[in-house]
């Protein structure tokens, strides 16, 4: 379910709101070995189908930042903001990957607002998220992100 506001000033009003969940997001090898190309990083453990059988998840993973880097198209999922000139990725206060995401899996994303502040031109909210895994006992992954809406 999307929340959507409008402008600076809805969007201050966030502080304490719970958003989410997201939709399912299908985390295919496919989708791991374009993230590998794209970063170089190529650990058998995410790209080495066969020997991955053998290792210590049965199969291959996704990549801790993989599962980082679709925060971004499940964060869109929960907060649509309007009458903004622009929303920039300020950055992380904490991360952790408590449990990998095996390809063939999904996740998706909750969040909790923290605190919206005003920075100068705009207002910066702190974002706790949680990526479940479907099926899952522990969270993919758990971070305080920090995005910064300017007008």
């Amino acid at each position: 379910m999307t929340t959507t506001v409008s402008g600076l000033d809805e969007l201050r009003g966030l502080a304490g709101a719970e958003l989410g969940p997201s939709g399912w997001l299908d985390v295919t090898q496919d989708r791991v070995n374009t993230f590998a190309e794209a970063t170089g990083d190529y650990q058998w453990i995410h790209v080495d189908t066969e020997r991955a059988k053998d290792g210590p998840f049965g199969g291959t993973i996704a990549h801790g930042y993989l599962t980082l880097a679709l925060v971004i198209p499940l964060w869109s999922e929960l907060l649509r903001v309007d009458g903004v000139g622009m929303a920039i990725n300020y950055g992380l206060n904490r991360l952790r990957f408590p449990a990998p995401v095996p390809t063939g899996s999904r996740v998706r994303l909750s969040a909790r607002v923290v605190s919206a502040e005003d920075v100068p031109g705009g207002v910066q909210l702190t974002v706790d998220l949680t990526v479940e895994r479907d099926g899952g006992d522990k969270p993919a992954a758990v971070a305080q992100a920090v995005y910064r809406y300017h007008a």
